[in-house]
This record gives C-alpha cells, sequence and structure tokens, in this order.
C-alpha cells in the first residue's frame, strides 16, 4: 500500500539558518533539515543576508532578496539541491568581493 502526499499543498511557514544547515518549518507540522552546502549561495551568506528572507507563493517557496536566491519547498522536499552553475557562482562570488 501506498501514501499519495500531495507536496504541492505543503508549505514553508518559518525559516533558519544555521552555521550548516536550512531548517524549514512545513504546513504540515514537520521541520526538514538540508544541508547549507547545497545552497552555495546561503553557505557564502552573512548572517543578516541569511536572516533576510520572506515567503514566496503563500509559502511555496522561500527568496532571500539579498542573495538573488530562491528555494521551492518541493525541491527540498524532494531532496534537489541547487541546480546553479560553478560559472555562475564564480561570477556572483566575484561580484561579492568588490
Amino acid at each position: 500500500m501506498s501514501t499519495l502526499i500531495d507536496i504541492s499543498a505543503i508549505q514553508a511557514e518559518h525559516v533558519r539558518v544555521e552555521d550548516d544547515t536550512l531548517l524549514v518549518d512545513l504546513s504540515d507540522g514537520r521541520t526538514i533539515a538540508v544541508p547549507l552546502a547545497w545552497y552555495p549561495r546561503l553557505l557564502h551568506a552573512t548572517a543578516g543576508e541569511r536572516d533576510n528572507w520572506r515567503l514566496i507563493g503563500r509559502g511555496e517557496g522561500i527568496h532571500w532578496p539579498d542573495l538573488d536566491e530562491d528555494i521551492s519547498v518541493e525541491n527540498i522536499l524532494a531532496g534537489k539541491p541547487s541546480q546553479e552553475g560553478q560559472r555562475s557562482l564564480k561570477e556572483w562570488l566575484e561580484r561579492r568581493n568588490l
């Protein structure tokens, strides 16, 4: 017997970023933790940049305006890390060091 969960109905309610972990409190009562290494922009961000987030799409995703980073709840639940390419990340890091 399989149980199907409609992950599109699960929304983020709160977000915390710790030293090496992204924690997302979900509308179904769970808290999911994923390695910060999955999201290099968050990994390289300052504490202030990490704390400056907002929910988008009524909790379907999370946006960090200072980092130009968007992460969907669906991808977190599916275990999908950032798909940003190395070149894009390198250019972003270089712009931060100006």
